[in-house]
């Protein structure tokens, strides 16, 4: 009968830990690299859809770096604030980002915008929905993680 090789990583009390891959000072720079590369992502999306195929003009550029800098700074409150919520409002925080964020970017087509709020209403009770499922099949009625 064959044994299966050791798990590699530090020993604490004789048990096995795996080791984690990413120290302190990771996961701080990445608490705002990620929403940092995701509002870089979000603001120029919303620059090439306000500009239609058009040339890009200095305007173009401006809204995109302002467009950047609020979906990162909002992007990173919801990130840190939801957590210390219970789940409800922790649900209902991330149904108002993403059907705001969604509205947005569908605003700068110019349609209609009564589709764009009916369409970022949907969105946002879908990942609403989600996110309170998630949150109830993960944390207890405290707000405490179930591992």
């Amino acid at each position: 009968m064959a044994h299966a090789a050791p798990v590699r990583g530090r020993t604490t009390g004789g048990s096995t830990r795996r080791p984690d891959l990413f120290g302190p000072r990771a996961h701080a720079i990445g608490r705002w690299a990620v929403p940092f590369a995701l509002g870089l992502i979000y603001g120029f999306w919303a620059a090439e859809i306000r500009r239609s195929g058009g040339p890009a003009t200095a305007g173009n550029l401006v809204f995109a770096g302002v467009t950047v800098i609020v979906f990162t700074v909002v992007l990173a409150g919801v990130l840190t604030l939801g957590p210390r919520l219970r789940r409800e409002p922790h649900a209902l925080l991330w149904f108002a980002f993403t059907g705001v964020a969604f509205g947005f970017l569908f605003s700068q087509s110019r349609e209609s915008i009564l589709l764009a709020v009916g369409l970022s209403l949907l969105l946002g009770i879908g990942v609403g929905l989600m996110c309170f499922y998630w949150f109830y099949t993960h944390e207890d009625a405290r707000g405490h993680r179930i591992t």
